[in-house]
């Protein structure tokens, strides 16, 4: 039996993808929203496309706020779009 693949929502597009393709942002238990990169850091977490603009979508409706359950700063949003884009080179 072939074995089955996790599927996550991007919350910037709302596509449906294997979780192996999407971009992990959590929300540490210390309260520190990063990217997760290798999807194992405990914390609640949201998923993106490795997409700059699934970001800004996300970042305009706050969903990625919803989604953790708290505010997120403009300065952690301008660090995860550097990061991001540093992550697709």
């Amino acid at each position: 039996m072939p074995k089955k693949i996790p599927m996550r929502m991007c919350t910037g597009c709302a596509a449906h993808r294997p979780k192996k393709e999407l971009v992990r942002v959590v929300r540490t238990p210390d309260g520190t929203i990063e990217l997760d990169l290798t999807g194992k850091k405990s914390g609640r977490g949201a998923y993106l496309c490795p997409d700059p603009q699934c970001l800004k979508k996300a970042r305009k409706a706050r969903r990625i706020e919803r989604a953790l359950e708290c505010a997120i700063p403009e300065e952690v949003y301008n660090r995860m779009e550097q990061e991001m884009s540093q992550y697709e080179q």
